[in-house]
């Protein structure tokens, strides 16, 4: 079992947890992939479609148990040339989504076409890189929450040495698009470049470095569309090793106008977001992100963290969230997993804070004891409650529409597989 978990880790720690860098364990040399799908019913409203429990807006819902969508990635990463020592390297993947439990009218969509120039010497060992690319993108498990996020189509030079840590720099065009009305009539564009730096594993104690990341966004065009506005971002990170078997990462962020994130998806700060944001549009967060498996059959996720976005036209809102996901190993393939997870969102009215709690149970076949271990077979129960300030907005971030009409909890159950290779 301990032979299991040391080869787990390394990948688990790739996909779920790693700074991005030039390339994760997914763009290793194979076909690689991940996907969700599963099949629940609730006991609200109709009883009809799955329900999840979440508040939509600036937040992200907790996912086990709560995942209401279909979801595949996945594709092909081949050596293609080598020329004195420089590995060329190939990486092409699709995608295809769906709101509802199955695949039904999903389309595929190109999610990378890219080529690496790897182990130039001019670069002291770097990489050098081209096309559309996933790219410095770690998340919060739990969330789903990719807590930076660098995607995009540009070029870019990577995993350079410089001093202690490994220096990067890549260049993006974002929305690169023109709106027209219904008579064909040019109302402009909101694309932007955007220029993305990071130095990062930089030692600073034992087991522990330091990240920075920075984006700095140029707005284009604007017309009819209203004012466009340049952004930026700036992000920190400290990651420790060796806690408890596990990691822990500990991050603070903040953005001005589209360098906030707000306008693409999941509002990910670090790509561009709507250049009609100005600079009265700012956020802030701090997170602390760690996970454990102190023995082979118990790992824990643990998370906290309080988001603050403020706007001349809105006013200033709060998010914070903490969450907990235990998962204990009866033997080698059966796991019960639990999720704990509470959130609240200030009113930028002074209203009610929006509270929303969700509990999930989940009797697992895993190909392994870790928190890592992939695929999942799960079975779950999910309970939702939430006051009546968040009701509106439980019912609208809800897939299946507002099924809960007036009430201020559910319960929702059924079965889910998560797998990554």
């Amino acid at each position: 079992m301990n032979n299991l978990l040391q080869k787990s880790l390394p990948l688990a720690i790739a996909l779920a947890c790693a700074c991005g860098g030039a390339s994760a364990a997914s763009d290793e040399e194979g076909f690689h992939g991940y996907f969700r799908v599963g099949a629940g019913t609730s006991t609200s409203g109709s009883r009809g479609p799955q329900s999840c429990y979440g508040l939509g807006g600036n937040t992200m819902k907790y996912r086990l148990g709560n995942e209401c969508d279909a979801y595949f990635e996945g594709g092909y990463t081949k050596d293609i040339a080598q020329s004195d020592g420089v590995h060329y390297v190939a990486t092409v993947w699709v995608n295809a989504y769906s709101p509802k439990s199955d695949f039904d009218n999903a389309k595929l969509n190109v999610l990378k076409a890219y080529v690496e120039a790897k182990g130039l010497t001019f670069l002291n060992g770097g990489t050098a890189w081209m096309g559309k690319r996933f790219y410095n993108r770690p998340d919060i498990h739990m969330l789903d929450l990719q807590y930076i996020n660098f995607n995009g189509t540009g070029a870019g030079l990577d995993q350079i040495k410089v001093g202690p840590g490994k220096f990067a720099y890549a260049f993006f065009k974002d929305n690169d698009a023109t709106a027209t009305s219904a008579d064909g009539t040019v109302l402009g564009t909101t694309a932007a470049t955007r220029q993305n730096f990071i130095y990062q594993d930089v030692p600073v104690n034992a087991g522990g470095t330091i990240d920075l990341a920075a984006s700095v966004i140029t707005a284009q065009g604007g017309n009819k569309l209203g004012a466009t506005h340049n952004g930026w971002q700036m992000s920190a990170f400290h990651r420790q090793t060796e806690v408890f078997g596990g990691a822990n990462t500990f991050g603070v962020q903040y953005g001005v106008g589209p360098g906030t994130g707000i306008g693409v998806g999941n509002d990910r700060i670090g790509a561009s977001g709507s250049t009609l944001l100005g600079s009265d549009v700012t956020r802030f967060r701090v997170f602390d992100n760690v996970w454990v498996q102190p023995t082979w059959n118990f790992g824990m996720e643990f998370v906290a963290l309080l988001q603050k976005d403020k706007s001349d036209a809105i006013g200033s809102t709060t998010w914070t969230t903490l969450g907990v996901r235990p998962v204990y190993a009866v033997n080698q393939n059966l796991k019960l997993v639990m999720e704990l997870g509470t959130d609240r969102v200030t009113s930028p009215t002074g209203g009610a804070a929006q509270r929303l709690t969700k509990l999930t149970f989940a009797p697992t076949i895993s190909a392994g004891p870790g928190l890592w271990s992939r695929p999942e077979l799960r079975a779950f129960v999910t309970y939702g409650k939430w006051n009546d300030a968040a009701t509106a907005s439980v019912n609208a971030s809800n897939n299946s529409g507002p099924v809960y009409n007036n009430n201020t909890s559910g319960t929702s159950f059924g079965f889910q597989v998560e797998a990554w290779f």
